[in-house]
């Protein structure tokens, strides 16, 4: 059973519908022990980052989630799903992190004839060691809606990176837990190939 974790703040229904398509078992809930139950969670996100968190913390699922990521149950996050994972960002100051990944979330740098939020497609550079981007060629192109991205401290966490006016990290793994920041489930049939990948861990 794959579950996606309902805390009121979350892009659901079309990440439930791609793991239906791909045949999963899958629940979409707010349930805490139905949570810690399943074999593998999903961490979804939309908004602002000090929202998501406040809407994590009154849900009661921060310590829900530090258990998933301690047992070794395979944890994704998607979009803000990612920012929550790290220790800060500069969209809501003096909020925390779940510090599940050490670094900050920052927004991205403006430039001529740069759109901020970045909305559309751009094209991965990929970590082949990856085993949630494995079979993933590089310059592969997934969909985001964005305007900030995870500054790392350890870049042996970065699994994909872009370039949007810079280059910076998109996605992220370590251990059993792993984030992207673009959305999987809105990437095409290579998005599904990633979604299916963390499915088969």
């Amino acid at each position: 059973m794959i579950a996606i974790i309902d805390y009121g703040a979350g892009n659901l229904k079309s990440v439930e519908k791609a793991f239906l398509h791909l045949g999963c078992d899958v629940t979409v809930t707010g349930d805490k022990a139905e949570i810690e139950a399943a074999d593998k969670v999903i961490l979804p996100g939309v908004g602002a980052f000090g929202h998501c968190m406040e809407a994590l913390h009154r849900a009661g699922m921060e310590e829900v989630v530090h258990r998933v990521a301690q047992r070794g149950t395979p944890l994704l996050g998607i979009c803000v799903g990612l920012q929550l994972m790290f220790e800060e960002s500069e969209e809501s100051p003096g909020t925390q992190g779940l510090g599940l990944f050490k670094g900050k979330i920052v927004k991205i740098p403006p430039a001529d004839g740069l759109k901020i939020p970045q909305m559309g497609w751009n094209c991965l550079t990929v970590n082949e060691n990856s085993r949630l981007l494995k079979g993933i060629p590089n310059d592969t192109f997934v969909y985001f809606v964005h305007s900030f991205y995870p500054k790392l401290d350890n870049p042996a966490d970065s699994i994909a990176r872009i370039t949007y006016g810079i280059p910076f990290d998109v996605a992220v793994e370590r251990g059993n837990v792993f984030a992207t920041q673009f959305h999987p489930e809105k990437s095409g049939e290579w998005g599904l190939h990633i979604l299916e990948n963390f499915a088969k861990l």
